[in-house]
């Protein structure tokens, strides 16, 4: 027996095809979307002093700073993270999706108004191993195929980022509709990093976050014009190299409950920080290395001391090293580093 379609068959094949281009499990209606985003919220209930320690006891930050990192994720507040570049902004706020516990279920569309919007991004959503599968949801014994199993997620976007990326995208080479950055970050995080640098103005950001950090929804349409409305339970974080009030005015700061400034380092974290890198390199630690480092370069330059800096001198100087053939730090490689690493200002200047 074989079948064929017909030339009626073959219409209506593609009539559907160009009402929507999806292909894949079915999409899940936007309300049972919505339910299942505010049923997964809540991801750093319990959070403590303790569990935030512990959980950055890896890395080298002011207890200070966590105890303000600590109580502005437990808040669900935006953050704006600022201060001179270099000193970790971007690297804490990509390690704050530590605080947030359990792992979520993502669908891999959406569907609104009979259209599908593709969420899933594998860019994004990072499946978890079965074998670590909740067994209170009852995971291990099966689920719904339309949803995946993932890590809380954590987008980062920056100076690529435009208007247009925060409302659904629609392919017209496919015709699939695409979810917007936010939306792939429900139930996780969403650091826009390199504040000031995006390719619209700043205040034309802050407008289209406006509602949505108060009222805890974002509001989409489709290229049909249809208008929906999607949960937004996104742990927001700005990260600048600029003060807050070069970027917004106090109307808005007022709507960020949480502004930290991280500062250089002190001479004795610098050192923990080199000692650490060494030892990650498979260097041995010469107290006298990293005492040239702070009294003969650093400090007669006055360049401040920042945390990338022994990450990135010391990787310049192992690059010399293996190029001369030789395996232990010295100062003429550091010393080279330092030339290579930063530009000194024309004579007279």
């Amino acid at each position: 027996m074989r079948f064929a379609l017909t030339e009626r068959g073959r219409a209506a094949a593609q009539e559907a095809l160009a009402r929507d281009g999806y292909i894949g499990p079915a999409p899940v209606p936007l309300a049972q979307y919505s339910a299942l985003v505010a049923h997964q919220a809540g991801s750093v209930r319990g959070l403590d002093r303790d569990s935030v320690r512990a959980a950055f006891k890896d890395i080298m930050i002011r207890p200070e700073i966590l105890d303000q990192l600590g109580p502005a994720m437990h808040s669900g507040r935006p953050i704006f993270i600022y201060g001179d570049p270099g000193t970790g902004k971007t690297f804490i706020a990509r390690k704050l999706s530590r605080l947030m516990r359990g792992d979520v279920l993502i669908p891999h569309a959406v569907l609104v108004a009979d259209k599908a919007v593709r969420l899933f991004d594998s860019g994004v959503h990072e499946p978890v191993n079965s074998a670590s599968m909740e067994t209170s949801l009852f995971l291990d014994r099966g689920h719904d195929p339309r949803y995946l199993l993932c890590k809380r997620p954590v987008v980062v976007v920056g100076g690529e980022l435009t208007m247009d990326m925060l409302e659904v995208q629609f392919d017209p080479a496919t015709g699939i509709h695409h979810a917007p950055a936010q939306m792939r970050a429900n139930n996780g995080m969403l650091v826009i990093d390199d504040l000031g640098r995006q390719r619209m103005r700043p205040e034309e950001l802050f407008n289209r976050w406006i509602v949505p950090m108060e009222e805890k929804r974002d509001f989409l349409s489709l290229r049909s014009g249809q208008h929906f409305q999607v949960p937004f339970d996104v742990a927001l974080v700005f990260s600048s190299n600029r003060h807050p009030m070069e970027l917004a005015d106090q109307a808005f700061l007022r709507r960020i409950g949480y502004k930290i400034r991280f500062e250089p380092l002190t001479p004795e974290e610098y050192r923990r920080i080199w000692q650490e890198e060494c030892s990650l390199q498979g260097l041995t630690a010469d107290d006298a290395l990293v005492n040239f480092m702070l009294e003969e370069l650093h400090g007669p330059r006055g360049v401040p001391l920042l945390p990338c800096h022994p990450r990135d001198l010391i990787g310049l100087a192992i690059d010399h090293l293996r190029y001369a053939g030789q395996s232990e730090l010295t100062r003429e490689a550091l010393s080279l580093a330092w030339q290579n690493y930063f530009i000194e200002p024309p004579v007279g200047e």
